[in-house]
């Protein structure tokens, strides 16, 4: 009998109550074959309202959990990750800036036995619109990363990376904010697995719709891709 495959989709919310039952909605409702979805939702301490919508939520395959103070998106993912039951983990942001309907490409290639980690690439083949300012320092980070890591990736800091579950519980994260998606493109080019990039979907939102990604965020990760080449 061939085994039932499960995701598990991780979702870091704070402050999202515009588009946190959106989100949900078109992710319950994308098509990913047999493959069942489990949902982990974890509040950081949102004070916008997102608590009292997520409160609401009656759903068997919904897991949330609220964190007792803000800490930051890298610290609400890797309470996801010890969350996990599903056998491949993927990171969905609460806002609507990436298609859930992107899943299903994204997560065949560890299906299939291709790779073991697959990230989501909004640069590989496609022009996105959004600030510029944006684009340039997404294109720096991503080349920094290549020359230090000896990879060939075309967006790091992209929010959909899809791991095999045994994977990404294996290595040990401590970022807590933005600094995630260096740390651990860090750490996965360290243990030598081979990245698959798949093309997605992207449309980007301005400060004024929710982003919260700043300059400081962009020194941040800067810093930890030097760090982690050097240490672990």
């Amino acid at each position: 009998m061939v085994k039932t495959v499960k995701l598990s989709i991780i979702i870091p919310v704070y402050n999202e109550r515009k588009t946190i039952l959106k989100i949900l909605e078109i992710i319950k409702g994308v098509d990913i074959g047999k493959v069942k979805k489990e949902i982990i939702i974890i509040d950081d301490f949102s004070n916008d309202g997102t608590r009292k919508i997520l409160k609401e939520i009656n759903d068997k395959n919904i897991k949330i959990f609220y964190n007792k103070k803000n800490y930051g998106k890298g610290h609400a993912a890797r309470v996801g990750i010890k969350e996990t039951t599903g056998d491949i983990v993927i990171i969905q942001d609460a806002d609507i800036e990436y298609e859930p309907k992107d899943y299903k490409k994204l997560i065949s290639p560890i299906i299939n036995g291709e790779t073991k980690v697959v990230y989501g690439s909004r640069f590989s083949k496609r022009k996105i619109k959004g600030r510029f300012i944006f684009f340039i320092a997404n294109k720096f980070l991503t080349l920094i990363t290549r020359i230090l890591y000896n990879i060939k990736i075309t967006d790091m800091e992209t929010c959909y990376k899809v791991f095999r579950s045994d994977v990404i519980k294996n290595i040990e994260l401590k970022s807590k904010r933005f600094d995630f998606e260096p740390e651990i493109t860090a750490k996965i080019a360290k243990k030598k697995y081979k990245i698959k990039e798949i093309p997605i979907s992207y449309y980007a939102r301005t400060k004024i719709q929710g982003k919260k990604i700043g300059f400081k965020d962009g020194i941040e990760a800067l810093w930890t891709l030097f760090k982690y080449r050097f240490v672990n």
